[in-house]
């Protein structure tokens, strides 16, 4: 999938400062993903950062083997000290080339190291952005964890089975849209999503 070692730390201060910024207020709006709030989306995010902290350290368990599809993902009130911290280990573990090596585990699918790291840093950018729209917040990514991703999607789009039914159907955007826009869409969301709508 990919023969870069990227750096996730950009990405992941970006996911974390847009976390704290979310008010409590806003915990029950919806997301570009009609079955989660915004709570279900952080809950998520938490959930999917842990998952992809432990596949980078080959720790195998629990946490890699549980499907995102098995239960609605939530929050607890220690929400906002836990997400940071586990967005700073998630970094740090993929910034060891071993993460990116052999064979790993996460949502319970085996996949090559260098595939987590890349899907990884796709559900760091389009979650992201689901969280930024949700709340009314600008967003920009990393470009190079962006560029990582929207390879990522590409070829998940080019290869025809969406990731194993993982993305929905992928939303038309031209060619001249912005990397961004056209990322999101290959993730099977509406770049133009608003709150409201």
């Amino acid at each position: 999938m990919t023969d870069m070692i990227l750096d996730l730390g950009p990405q992941t201060r970006v996911v974390a400062r847009l976390a704290a910024a979310v008010g409590d207020e806003q915990l029950s709006d919806p997301t570009p993903c009609p079955d989660m709030a915004v709570r279900n989306m952080l809950g998520h995010l938490l959930g999917l950062t842990v998952a992809f902290r432990d596949a980078g350290r080959k720790d195998l368990g629990a946490t890699t083997d549980t499907s995102p599809e098995s239960a609605l993902p939530d929050i607890d009130p220690g929400w906002r000290e836990e997400l940071p911290k586990v967005l700073d280990e998630l970094a740090e573990v993929w910034r060891a080339p071993d993460a990116w090596t052999g064979m790993t585990r996460a949502g319970g699918v085996e996949l090559p190291g260098a595939v987590a790291g890349a899907v990884a840093v796709d559900e760091l950018v389009i979650h992201a952005w689901d969280l930024a729209v949700a709340t009314g917040q600008p967003y920009a990514p990393d470009p190079a964890a962006l560029q990582m991703s929207h390879d990522f999607l590409r070829a998940a789009a080019d290869e025809g089975d969406r990731g194993g039914g993982i993305f929905g159907p992928v939303v038309p955007v031209p060619d001249e849209a912005p990397l961004l826009d056209r990322a999101v869409g290959l993730s099977g969301r509406d770049p133009g999503w608003k709150r409201g709508s």
